[in-house]
C-alpha cells in the first residue's frame, strides 16, 4: 500500500504531476485512486472527464474521486457544526448565517484527509495519489493532529467536568446552549479519526510527500519551507519534481534568458534539496490535458522507473530540542569538520558550505532569530547548534 501526496506552490502543475503519476500507477498494474484535497477541483479537467463524489473508474485500474465535502462534513463534524451554530443563533445571529459560519476554516480540507484514510484502509486500492491543496494549507492540516491530541488529552476532561459542575446553573440563568455528552463523543471520534491519519501519513514506508514546484525564486523559496515545516511535523519527503522546464533543444532567441534563469535556479533547486532525487518535466508543446499528454508528462517523469518506489529513505533535515537549546541535524556523511562553513543570508535562512558543495535552507520561525552557537558531527550527521532562547526578566 502506497500513498503519494503532491504538495507545492499553487499554479506549479500539482493537478497535472499527480494525474499523471496516477495514471503511470494504473498502467503499471496497481489498482490506484487519485483524489484533491483542494476544494477548488481540478482533477475532472485534467483528465478530461467527469468525475464524481465517489470513486469514477476513468481508465483500466484507474479511479479518480472528488470528495463530496458536504456529506464528508455531515459525517464528520455534524454534530460539533450544530451546536456552534446553536451558540450563534443564541447571540442573535440568523439560523442561516449561523449555519454558513459554523463551518470553521480547514474542515473541508480535513474531511478530505479522513476520506484518504478511508481509501487506504479499505484494501480496494494498492495506490492513493492526493493533489493535495497549496503548500499553506496542506501544512496548516498535517499539523492539526498533534494540536487536537492536545485538545482531547488537557481541555475535553476539564470542559465536561465543568460542564457537569456549572452547566444546569448556566442554562437556567443564561438559557446558553451547552455541550452535551453526544457532542464530546462526537469530537472525541474526530480526533480519534486525526490520529490515524497522522498515523497513516507519518508512516514513512507508506507514504511519501512529494514537493513540486517550478524553477522560479518565489516557487523554490516557498518549497524550501514546505520542507522544513515537513521534517519538522515528521512527514517524509522522498522526491523533488522540478516542473516545466524549458528544453534544451528550444532554439528560439526569446527563450535565451528564461533558460539560463531556470538554469540558475536549477542549480539552486540541488544546492537546497540535497540529497533529495530532483526529477524533471520538460514545459511541453502542447497543453497537459488528456490521457494522451498525462502519458506523455509520466513517461517523461518517471522514464523506467517506477512511482510507487521510496526515492529516499532517512531525513533529509530534523529540528530537536535538547535542554532548551535547538539542533538543526543535516545527513552529510564523510565530511570533515575544517571543511565546513556556516553563514546566514537572511534571518531565516543558513547557509552550509563544504568545499563547492552548498546548502540553503529555510529555517523554521522557532530557529529563525536564534543565533548559531557551532557545529559537530554525529552518526553522520551534522549537527548545528542554536543558542537558546533567553527568558525575559520580569518587568
Amino acid at each position: 500500500m502506497r500513498v503519494l501526496l503532491f504538495t507545492g506552490k499553487g499554479g506549479v502543475g500539482k493537478t497535472s504531476v499527480s494525474a499523471a503519476t496516477a495514471l503511470r500507477c494504473a498502467d503499471l498494474g496497481y489498482r490506484t485512486i487519485v483524489l484533491s484535497t483542494d476544494p477548488a477541483h481540478s482533477l475532472a479537467d485534467s483528465f478530461d472527464l467527469a468525475i464524481g463524489n465517489e470513486p469514477t473508474l476513468l481508465a483500466p485500474n484507474l479511479w479518480g474521486q472528488e470528495i463530496d465535502l458536504l456529506h464528508q462534513m455531515d459525517l464528520h463534524w455534524g454534530r460539533v457544526q450544530e451546536y456552534i451554530s446553536a451558540v450563534f443563533v443564541w447571540r442573535g445571529m440568523s439560523d442561516l448565517v449561523a449555519e454558513e459560519t459554523s463551518v470553521l476554516p480547514g474542515m473541508e480540507e480535513l474531511a478530505s484527509l479522513m476520506q484518504i484514510t478511508a481509501l487506504a484502509q479499505s484494501g480496494q486500492y494498492d495506490v492513493v495519489v492526493v493533489d493535495c491543496a497549496p503548500t499553506g494549507a496542506t501544512l496548516q492540516l498535517l499539523a492539526f493532529p498533534e494540536l487536537a491530541r492536545w485538545y482531547l488529552d488537557k481541555i475535553i476532561p476539564f470542559q465536561k467536568a465543568a460542564v457537569k459542575m456549572a452547566g444546569p446553573m448556566l442554562k437556567r440563568m443564561m438559557e446558553v446552549p451547552l455541550p452535551d455528552e453526544e457532542l464530546f463523543r462526537s469530537i472525541e471520534d474526530l480526533v480519534l479519526q486525526l490520529h490515524r491519519v497522522s498515523d497513516l501519513l507519518s508512516d514513512p514506508a507508506v507514504s511519501s510527500m512529494r514537493l513540486v514546484l517550478n524553477p522560479e525564486k518565489m516557487v523554490v523559496k516557498e518549497a524550501q519551507r514546505a520542507l522544513t515545516y515537513l521534517s519538522l511535523y515528521g512527514y517524509a519527503t522522498d522526491l523533488v519534481v522540478c516542473n516545466r522546464m524549458i528544453p534544451t533543444t528550444v532554439s528560439d532567441g526569446y527563450f535565451t534568458n528564461w533558460k539560463d534563469i531556470q538554469a540558475k535556479y536549477h542549480q539552486f533547486v540541488e544546492e537546497s534539496f540535497s540529497p533529495l532525487p530532483i526529477l524533471d518535466v520538460p514545459w511541453f508543446d502542447d497543453e497537459v490535458v488528456g490521457m494522451a499528454m498525462l502519458r506523455r508528462m509520466g513517461d517523461a517523469l518517471y522514464a523506467a522507473q517506477d512511482p510507487t518506489a521510496v526515492f529516499f529513505t532517512g531525513h533529509s533535515q530534523e529540528v530537536r530540542k535538547i535542554n532548551g537549546a535547538y539542533q538543526l541535524r543535516l545527513p552529510l556523511p564523510f565530511v570533515e569538520k575544517s571543511d565546513i562553513r556556516l553563514t546566514r543570508s537572511t534571518n531565516d535562512e543558513l547557509i552550509v558550505r563544504i568545499g563547492n558543495w552548498k546548502r540553503n535552507i529555510a529555517l523554521p520561525r522557532i530557529l529563525a532569530g536564534l543565533p548559531v552557537q557551532g557545529a559537530r558531527y554525529e552518526e553522520r550527521d551534522l549537527v548545528v547548534f542554536f543558542k537558546a532562547q533567553e527568558a525575559t526578566p520580569p518587568s
